[in-house]
């Protein structure tokens, strides 16, 4: 994949939001529902409890509207919404649409990207495109409300998904921003090892997803990284997707990081599908974990099979990338 061409108007994230549903759905819940027990899904997946509940549209405009007070930006502000999901509440319109109206975003393009797991970093990309190309502010969502296509009497799928959302808003800058380089890529042969019918649910090859998984985490980043021009160890955070704690450790040991250098929820959240990389990128930064200067790499893989990886420089502080005020309007 191509690094960030010199000169590219670039971007930085300068809020960010969540958003979980009140109820929640532990392990133990799981033992009367399923042949299963709370230590036997620990120990295979690192997940204690999942949330379950709410709309698409619902948690996405909570953690929107969280993303867009912190950056301290009004509705008119944002020129594109890009929701990530593969739950969307209707088949037609896209809850974009939806969410736009409850943010009161009067003046924005809004359109779903459908990339499953990797959906996020998909739209993160997609975003530094537009920002690229003239757009100021983009508000990028990753939602997912799997609880509706999850069959939770089946051990093989009930034990992994959960609902959430993460938003984040992206702000142009004159230099080149935080993004250094990135990767995207599918493996649409592999599609029939997880994958769900409309109207279905979610029917899953474990063994086939976590040998796929692991070897596309760790091509796809390493793919980044090159693009970026730097390398494992100059990365401070890794933000993975948060699918199963065992697929995340044997990526990692791929690429030569230390777990410990992971921001990890999904022992609180499950697999959150889109929202899980902005759900733990938020933790770790609420948690002081990043320093201006340091270098994240978000890392994840989906139903596809989709890959989505991006190298870049934290700040939060648009105005250090330029010297004029230019992301003042």
């Amino acid at each position: 994949m191509p690094s960030t061409p010199p000169g590219a108007r670039g971007a930085v994230i300068t809020g960010w939001g969540v958003a979980l549903p009140d109820k929640i759905l532990t392990n133990v819940d799981l033992e009367s529902m399923m042949d299963t027990d709370d230590e036997w899904i620990r120990d295979r997946t690192g997940i204690v409890q999942r949330h379950v509940g709410g709309t698409t549209a619902g948690l996405s405009t909570e953690a929107g509207r969280a993303a867009l007070d912190m950056a301290g930006v009004g509705p008119d502000d944002i020129d594109a919404l890009i929701l990530a999901t593969t739950t969307p509440d209707r088949a037609v319109p896209a809850s974009a649409s939806t969410v736009q109206d409850q943010l009161g975003l009067t003046s924005c393009g809004a359109f779903d990207l459908n990339a499953a797991c990797s959906g996020w970093v998909y739209a993160l990309v997609n975003a530094h495109g537009l920002i690229a190309m003239g757009a100021r502010r983009v508000l990028v969502i990753g939602t997912d409300t799997l609880d509706r296509i999850t069959d939770y009497h089946d051990r093989n799928t009930g034990i992994l998904f959960g609902n959430g959302s993460g938003a984040a808003v992206l702000e142009a800058v004159d230099g080149g921003g935080q993004l250094l380089g990135w990767d995207l890529d599918s493996l649409g042969e592999a599609e029939s090892a997880l994958y769900a019918e409309i109207g279905g649910v979610l029917q899953m090859e474990g063994r086939e997803v976590f040998r796929r998984a692991v070897r596309l985490m760790a091509d796809s980043a390493t793919n980044a990284l090159t693009s970026a021009g730097v390398s494992a160890d100059d990365i401070t955070l890794v933000v993975p997707h948060q699918a199963n704690i065992r697929i995340i450790s044997a990526s990692l040991d791929r690429l030569g990081i230390p777990l410990e250098r992971a921001s990890i929820v999904l022992d609180r959240t499950g697999n959150t599908s889109s929202a899980s990389v902005p759900l733990a990128l938020a933790e770790a930064l609420d948690e002081g974990r990043v320093s201006d200067g340091d270098l994240i790499l978000f890392v994840g893989f989906g139903a596809g099979m989709s890959a989505a990886s991006a190298v870049v420089r934290w700040s939060p502080n648009a105005a250090e990338f330029t010297d004029d005020g230019a992301n003042d309007e």
